[in-house]
């Protein structure tokens, strides 16, 4: 999805300032997106619920785009939900991950929603599978 892709570039381009331009798509780069989030969190009651919306799905595109650029895959719609998915593996497996969840836990203040810690269950899954493996990361 072409939307995802964009998005994640928009994120890089009007928040990576905020991060001291360490929003680089790699692994490293979501520790950067967990101060980001925490800073959101803090300052949550003065920021426009349309900013932190957009601000969820910038930064769960950009979640995405890691590991898109990591794992390969391709991008579906989860419609239940109203975000993208990353499904990576298939046919031969199927390991899925959908960040705007995690994200919006986050901004939300809940700190177990660490998304270093989210992605790197999500990359162990992804690179530890077998054939006939599903998984889904929430």
């Amino acid at each position: 999805m072409d939307q995802v892709h964009e998005n994640a570039a928009q994120a890089v381009k009007q928040l990576g300032a905020r991060v001291q331009g360490r929003l680089d798509y790699s692994v490293a780069s979501l520790q950067a997106v967990e101060e980001l989030l925490n800073d959101v969190a803090n300052k949550k009651a003065s920021i426009k619920p349309e900013a932190v919306e957009a601000i969820i799905e910038l930064v769960g595109c950009y979640i995405l785009e890691v590991g898109y650029r990591e794992h390969g895959g391709k991008f579906a719609w989860y419609e239940k939900g109203q975000q993208p998915v990353l499904i990576v593996g298939e046919p031969t497996f199927h390991v899925a991950m959908m960040s705007f969840d995690k994200v919006r836990g986050r901004v939300n203040g809940d700190r177990a929603d660490n998304i270093p810690f989210f992605y790197e269950g999500f990359t162990e899954r992804a690179k530890a599978a077998v054939p006939g493996t599903r998984a889904v990361y929430v």
